[in-house]
């Protein structure tokens, strides 16, 4: 009887076991053909003290810098890129479509490219260390990151039909 016993029991083991393995692996997006989802270079950040506005302000925001798409994007040689994304206003989040990486010795870089959800948008992001300088380009609509100070930064969208001349 014991011997019964302890057999049932492994059985028992072993089928909850291998249940639990295949609950496991069914529920992992593992799929070689799914691409990883794109990782965000900026997120929203807390806004310790509004930009002054101006006429050619539509509207802006705090953001910070994510650093690991950052080290990737100056990365010339990282090819093929991981999906990145950017997220403007209302949630409108775009894919970066990266065109071209110019990367320097003193940590800088220059990279060019399209928004792959926009048949009319384009960007080109400027970046030494941490701190970035951008335009972006998503129809006629005219959006720009900003270094603020000490590693801050944020994303105006301007009017430019109100733009001052250089």
């Amino acid at each position: 009887m014991a011997v019964t016993l302890h057999l049932f029991s492994r059985s028992l083991f072993r089928g909850l076991l291998l249940a639990g393995l295949f609950g496991y692996a069914c529920s992992c997006p593992a799929w070689a053909d799914a691409p990883p989802p794109p990782s965000s270079l900026w997120l929203t950040a807390p806004d310790p003290a509004p930009a002054t506005q101006k006429p050619w302000i539509l509207r802006d925001r705090a953001i910070a810098l994510s650093l690991q798409p950052l080290r990737i994007l100056k990365d010339a040689a990282a090819r093929p890129h991981p999906p990145i994304s950017i997220e403007l206003f209302n949630g409108l989040r775009y894919e970066l479509d990266i065109a071209s990486t110019i990367s320097r010795s003193n940590d800088s870089a220059v990279i060019r490219g399209l928004l792959k959800q926009s048949q009319q948008g384009d960007f080109i992001f400027y970046i030494n260390g941490n701190v970035m300088a951008a335009t972006i380009h998503v129809g006629k609509r005219l959006f720009k990151v900003e270094h603020v100070s000490n590693g801050r930064h944020r994303l105006l969208e301007l009017n430019p039909a109100k733009l001052p001349p250089d």
